[in-house]
């Protein structure tokens, strides 16, 4: 469906701000490469020798952890291996996949909107969405017995400007209370702190709760904080994009045989994952421990897993919205987003899975 021009003049990112300020943080030390096995005696996909896909080490990306540890990815791509690269953070990755030192990527919705306007709309396309979900606020529960207790406390977000910071200002600004979004100073005390920090944060005393992604909100809550408010339950059928799946467009041109193929690897992971949960917790676990050192404990991924939902449909709506709330905070200036998405290929999957197709909000290169 086409947006408005004033529509598109409300989908909006800001240009000047940092890639850093707009990252979604993993979990795991440097990036890292591994490359798996072509099957033998298979074909390559469009003769190419292999693909570089890239993931964080983090349960949002369920998707790529799972593929990639029972293989469903290579199973799709036979002959033509598939190259992995693990990294913490969405600047690193979209300077990977800026370079094209990666091919394809999931990543959150944040350094996806950033990557697309900082190359002026030239390199990247979200092809398909991979996770809903896994957001929450969890706090002090001696500190904070309700929401309007949240007013006058400290409260930790992943960065300045990045997917859970913007909906924390917003949901702020629904109370009406008042916070200068880039000092976070104000009614309430948004504390800007890396996930991999957060719960010493917390057992230290110096937040007095968060609103953070899985597994950190997990992390804490097994510090003993307690979920005031699950972010889901602020949108429509509790769905709103936190992974997607993004492609460089000069690999799409040069080789839409091989995105088709990952592209039918995640639909069927994810189809895999829904139809035996138990085996794909273990596998995400699994290959966790295997890009990151350690595997989370049952107390940090039971809960962390139940709250995550894997999607194909990249939830397009949900990011023009997150878009406008970034707008309405003053954290982000406007631009066009019109051509982010490039679903086609996704969908010609999903017909031939005999699933229902998915739609770009009016974002899409052709809407």
């Amino acid at each position: 469906m086409p947006a408005t021009s004033a529509l598109r003049r409300t989908l909006a990112v800001l240009v000047s701000l940092p890639l850093l300020a707009l990252a979604a943080c993993g979990y795991g030390s440097q990036a890292q490469e591994n490359t798996e096995q072509a099957i033998a005696g298979a074909a390559k996909v469009d003769g190419l020798d292999s693909v570089r896909i890239g993931y964080f080490g983090n349960l949002t990306h369920a998707t790529a952890l799972v593929g990639r540890h029972e293989r469903l990815f290579q199973k799709e791509l036979g002959g033509t291996r598939a190259e992995y690269a693990t990294f913490n953070a969405g600047p690193s990755e979209i300077e990977a996949l800026n370079s094209g030192s990666i091919d394809i990527g999931w990543i959150g919705p944040s350094p996806a909107v950033n990557g697309y306007i900082k190359a002026n709309g030239k390199n990247l396309r979200i092809i398909s969405g991979s996770a809903s979900g896994g957001v929450k606020l969890v706090v002090d529960p001696e500190k904070i017995k309700s929401l309007k207790d949240v007013k006058g406390k400290r409260i930790a977000t992943p960065q300045l400007g990045n997917t859970q910071d913007v909906a924390f200002l917003d949901w702020i600004a629904t109370q009406g209370w008042k916070v200068d979004a880039e000092s976070g100073k104000g009614d309430v005390s948004v504390v800007r702190t890396d996930n991999k920090i957060t719960p010493d944060a917390y057992k230290s005393g110096s937040i007095d709760g968060a609103w953070v992604p899985e597994p950190t909100a997990s992390k804490l809550v097994a510090e003993g904080a307690k979920v005031l408010l699950d972010e889901a339950d602020l949108w429509p059928g509790k769905k709103f994009v936190i992974t997607n799946i993004v492609v460089r467009q000069a690999f799409l041109r040069e080789h839409p045989d091989v995105v088709e193929a990952v592209l039918r690897g995640s639909v069927k992971t994810n189809e895999w994952i829904d139809a035996h949960p138990d085996q794909a917790k273990a596998a995400a676990n699994a290959q966790l421990k295997a890009d990151t050192g350690k595997a989370l404990p049952a107390d940090v991924l039971d809960p962390a897993w139940r709250s995550i939902q894997v999607t194909d449909d990249p939830l397009a709506a949900t990011l023009r919205t997150q878009a406008e709330h970034a707008v309405k905070v003053g954290l982000l200036e406007e631009s066009d987003l019109k051509g982010i998405y490039d679903l086609a290929p996704l969908n010609k999957v999903l017909k031939a899975e005999g699933e229902p197709t998915v739609d770009d909000a009016g974002l899409g290169a052709g809407s």
